[in-house]
């Protein structure tokens, strides 16, 4: 009796070997995934670093709108409103004089007083030259009128009749001559007392008892100055005119008053800069009601606002000077870097005036690097303002 072997459950030798490549092929992926991802992650973490750390970070500031600082003192002139040297119309010798320096006075006041002996003598030729050619004023008339009659009569020729009235045409003339030099020669009479032109004070006497006096060519007999209210000039520089204005208020300081100030008030300017020293003049007025302040003298005056448009400041830190000229760093939205151009006005040490070239709104990179170039991207660390001049 044969007997039959029961069939095998292995699987065949060429899909156990097929199996096994299979695993070590997964084997080996595993590994090389466990050994590759790691790498490739810290690859692409240290390439991000590198990224970020070749962003420059930097610190904006914002421009802060000042009024342009008009209370710095600046040196003024104080003058007299009116002043006058008074001269003499008259010639003849001082008789008497009535005021001396430093006495107020009253228009119309007499100043001093002028003896004219040649001056009398003339007014006394012309009063006698004006009754001589009244005389003869009315004998041309006297004639003219009977030589006309007598042409009516055939008495006297149309010749005669017409030389008698051209002499007493004439004569008219000659009296209207005589009476326009004797009110010329009154006039001048009237000049032998000096009188005040205005109301002020006397502030020179140069002649005395005695002293020969010339008309028009001597020297000045007195001076005088309207010292109620003042004049007061300062010189402005071009960059402040803008903020003056025809009543603007304004303080008068005195060295010598210490803790005292006078109020004053724009009243005009020159209305044009002085090429020279690029300055305009301004006239201001102060009251002097008790003679406090002296014509003449040197003072400081310190305006209390202004109304010029206002003055962008920014820190000094921020202005970088290369050969290009004075440039700031601005930082726009995409954190872009643009460099412009700025012109600057006063430095006030911690900040400085931007003329022109620069926003209210733009983002101002505070101490900026050396190497800081147009178009390079930038990260922003903080944002602040600066301070305004005080």
């Amino acid at each position: 009796m044969s007997s039959t072997a029961p069939p095998s459950s292995s699987p065949p030798p060429t899909i156990r070997l097929r199996r096994v490549g299979e695993i070590v092929v997964i084997l080996i992926i595993i590994g090389l995934v466990i050994g590759f991802v790691p790498r490739w992650w810290a690859h692409r973490k240290l390439l991000a670093e590198m990224h970020t750390d070749s962003v420059i970070t930097v610190t904006v500031v914002s421009p802060i709108p000042s009024a342009p600082d008009l209370g710095t003192p600046l040196p003024a002139d104080v003058q007299a409103f009116v002043q006058a040297s008074i001269h003499a119309r008259a010639s003849g010798y001082l008789k008497n004089w009535f005021v001396d320096i430093g006495d107020e006075v009253t228009n119309g006041q007499e100043l001093a007083e002028i003896e004219t002996p040649e001056l009398d003598e003339q007014l006394a030729q012309a009063k006698a030259q004006v009754d001589q050619a009244q005389a003869a004023l009315d004998l041309a008339k006297v004639t003219a009128n009977r030589w006309t009659e007598l042409l009516k009569t055939a008495s006297v020729s149309e010749q005669e009749t017409d030389e008698k009235k051209s002499d007493y045409v004439l004569q008219q003339a000659n009296a209207e001559a005589a009476q326009a030099n004797l009110h010329r020669l009154q006039d001048l009479k009237n000049f032998d007392r000096v009188t005040a032109p205005f109301t002020g004070i006397i502030t020179e006497r140069n002649t005395d008892i005695g002293e020969l006096i010339a008309a028009d060519s001597g020297p000045e007999l007195f001076r005088m100055a309207q010292t109620d209210p003042l004049r007061v000039y300062v010189q402005m520089p071009q960059q402040y005119i803008y903020g003056i204005t025809a009543g603007q208020k304004a303080e008068l300081i005195f060295q010598e008053l210490s803790g005292r100030t006078f109020k004053a008030t724009i009243t005009r300017t020159a209305g044009a800069v002085d090429p020279i020293t690029r300055t305009l003049q301004v006239e201001l007025q102060v009251p002097n009601p008790h003679g406090e302040i002296l014509a003449g003298s040197y003072a400081q005056v310190r305006f209390n606002e202004s109304a010029a448009p206002k003055v962008l400041t920014i820190s000094d830190n921020a202005i970088i000077f290369r050969a290009q000229g004075t440039q700031v760093a601005i930082v726009d939205r995409n954190n872009t870097v643009h460099l412009k151009q700025v012109k600057l006005g006063r430095d006030f040490g911690s900040v400085i005036e931007v003329m022109d070239g620069l926003s209210a709104t733009d983002r101002v990179i505070d101490n900026p690097p050396d190497s800081i170039a147009d178009g390079m991207s930038v990260q922003i660390a903080s944002s602040t303002a600066t301070n305004s001049a005080q």
